[in-house]
C-alpha cells in the first residue's frame, strides 16, 4: 500500500477502508426495508441540514417578530421554544415541518406509518438538545430518530 492510498482511506472514513478491503455494507437503509434511491429511500444528509435551516430560521423570524421584543438574547430562547413545538406539531400531525417539506422529506416509524406522539415528543425534545442528533449510525440515521425508532425518508 502506498501513502496516497493510506491517506485516502484515512480521509474518508472507516467505511470507505473496510469496503476497499471487500465488506459490503449493502446501501444505506437496507437493513431497515427501505430502497436504494428514490421515494421512501433514506434522506440525504444535505436535505436534512437544508430543513433544518429552513425551519430554525423560520422560528427565529418568529420568535424575533413577536415574542423578543427586540431583545437579541431572548430570540434564542424564544426560537427554541418555538422549533420544539412546531416539530411536534407538524411532525406530529402530517410528518413533516415546513423545511422538510420544501426539501422532500418526511418523518416516518421504521416500520412504516406514522409516528406516535410520545415517539414525536421524545424525538423532538432530543432533536432540541442537538448533540443526539450529531451522532449517527451507519445508515445515516441521527441517535435522536434511533431512540424514537423513527426515519426520515424522501417523499
Amino acid at each position: 500500500m502506498d501513502n496516497r492510498q493510506a491517506i485516502g482511506s484515512w480521509l474518508s472514513g472507516p467505511r470507505a477502508a473496510a469496503e476497499d478491503m471487500g465488506a459490503d455494507f449493502g446501501h444505506r437503509g437496507e437493513r431497515l426495508g427501505l430502497p436504494e434511491a428514490g421515494p421512501g429511500s433514506i434522506a440525504p444528509l444535505g436535505r436534512r441540514f437544508g430543513a433544518v435551516f429552513v425551519d430554525w430560521g423560520l422560528c427565529l423570524l418568529i420568535a424575533y417578530g413577536l415574542f423578543a421584543n427586540g431583545d437579541r438574547q431572548a430570540v434564542g430562547n424564544w426560537a427554541l421554544s418555538i422549533f420544539l413545538v412546531l416539530s411536534v406539531l407538524t411532525v406530529g400531525s402530517v410528518g413533516f415541518t415546513p423545511g422538510k417539506r420544501i426539501f422532500g422529506l418526511r418523518v416516518v416509524a421504521e416500520g412504516g406509518g406514522r409516528l406516535g406522539i410520545v415517539r414525536v415528543l421524545l424525538r423532538s425534545l432530543l432533536l432540541c438538545v442537538a448533540i443526539p442528533a450529531l451522532i449517527w449510525d451507519r445508515d445515516g440515521r441521527g441517535l435522536h430518530d434511533r431512540l424514537a425508532r423513527a426515519v426520515q425518508v424522501r417523499i
